[in-house]
């Protein structure tokens, strides 16, 4: 009976991982130094960004890599519906918010996937159209190649270190992401 009232050591562990992707995703050097906006989109952005590498890194992996990686994702929607319920969004109105940002995972997940996997400016181009783009109101950053540019670098590099990083460190709940870079303006 009172193990109904535990907390999965399963569940402490990705809450520690997805706290650190949380932590990474909103370091400031992304608002300040790649003109991500700050924003509540240019957030849930980088979130979802930070989410897309992770995964990415454990789905090739075998059935342990690939748990871990689905129980990160299901702990983003999970913040997501907690998010939205307590910025007030009726009840009503979360499920078609979920399924529209399920989706948005899904359409920056295949688009990062295939840039990603050439060389060349296609990253630039899907986070310039990702990031800053895609929201009504937002406009390109001043220098807006360079921060593109300097973007791509990094997600490029946080994939390479990933790439290296065992999988027994994510299913402990550890992560570790590569020092924030941007190209001299």
């Amino acid at each position: 009976m009172l193990k109904l009232f535990r907390r999965s050591k399963t569940r402490e562990t990705i809450e520690r991982l997805y706290g650190a992707i949380v932590a990474q995703a909103r370091q400031p050097a992304f608002y300040t130094e790649f003109s991500v906006p700050d924003t509540v989109e240019g957030r849930l952005e980088l979130l979802m960004l930070h989410i897309f590498l992770v995964c990415r890194r454990l789905k090739g992996e075998a059935e342990e890599g690939r748990a871990v990686s689905q129980e990160v994702f299901d702990a983003f929607l999970d913040d997501m519906d907690r998010t939205m319920r307590e910025m007030g969004i009726g009840d009503l109105s979360v499920p078609k918010k979920m399924k529209k940002i399920g989706q948005g995972f899904y359409d920056r997940t295949a688009a990062y996937d295939a840039a990603l996997a050439k060389p060349g400016e296609d990253l630039s181009e899907a986070l310039a159209r990702n990031i800053f783009a895609r929201y009504e109101g937002a406009s390109a950053p001043q220098g807006a190649p360079v921060a593109t540019d300097a973007l791509a670098a990094y997600v490029r590099a946080t994939a390479a270190a990933l790439a290296t990083t065992p999988t027994a460190d994510f299913a402990r709940g550890e992560v570790t992401f590569p020092a924030l870079f941007a190209e001299e303006k």
